[in-house]
């Protein structure tokens, strides 16, 4: 561990870790960063600053839109696709693999997660995921690969193949709706939980970022990593303000 790092708040994270034995993890776009993913809040850096998303209702009601929206997607900027797991997703793995970890709620879209070695039927995705796209009426599966393969062929993404309906990212855009299985997985592990360990989430984004207190408020542990104070800071039992991978390597004993 680095000697940067503050010892007493990590060994006071390592010390809830080993009590824990029904831990559920709470992951934001901080335990991406690291791993080469910009995130979309930062003042002046974040993805949000540099281009405007794209409202839900906006895709659904235009094709120009719509279009606009792949676009952006194929000929942009890559570095989501290109990312690999770094030591934070591999400590959660780490986890969830001798059977401390129930489930692991993230909003992030990346695919990380299930990178690391985490089962699908363990990460839970608030915010959907962008490896791959969906027909919005019929739940179709389509490979990002085949539709750019078809964009480039024909500057184009064509309507669902099986039913005409719109494909778009496995996403949650602005404006959509939140996934309700999703959600209510998410509400089953936080009250199944003894520990909330949030790791890279600035918790502002709601509905997603009410787990953690809800845990707290259930009497389950609430430990957070993340380089930011949060709101939930003065609740929590512990708080680690640092890098994520390097903490949690740490903590869980992995190079």
């Amino acid at each position: 561990m680095s000697n940067s790092i503050n010892s007493e708040s990590v060994d006071r994270l390592k010390t809830l870790i080993d009590r824990a034995t029904r831990i559920v993890f709470f992951t934001g776009a901080g335990i991406s960063t690291e791993s080469g993913i910009p995130d979309f809040r930062s003042p002046g850096t974040g993805l949000w600053n540099k281009i405007k998303p794209i409202e839900f209702q906006d895709f659904i009601a235009s094709e120009e839109v719509r279009q606009e929206s792949w676009r952006r997607r194929f000929t942009g900027e890559r570095s989501m696709e290109n990312a690999m797991p770094n030591t934070g997703h591999q400590a959660v793995a780490r986890l969830v693999e001798i059977g401390k970890g129930l489930a692991v709620i993230t909003q992030n879209v990346d695919n990380l997660h299930q990178d690391s070695g985490i089962p699908d039927d363990k990460v839970i995705e608030l915010h959907g995921n962008t490896s791959y796209a969906t027909c919005l009426s019929c739940q179709t599966r389509y490979e990002m690969a085949d539709l750019e393969q078809q964009f480039r062929d024909q500057q184009r993404v064509d309507p669902c193949s099986r039913c005409g309906g719109i494909i778009k990212s496995a996403t949650i855009s602005f404006g959509q709706a939140m996934p309700e299985r999703e959600m209510e997985r998410a509400q089953q592990a936080v009250e199944a939980s003894d520990l909330c360990l949030v790791i890279g989430s600035s918790l502002v984004v709601y509905p997603a970022a009410g787990f953690p207190e809800y845990a707290k408020r259930l009497g389950a542990g609430l430990a957070i990593v993340n380089r930011e104070e949060t709101p939930l800071d003065d609740i929590a039992d512990v708080v680690v303000h640092e890098e994520i991978g390097p903490t949690l390597s740490y903590v869980v004993g992995i190079n």
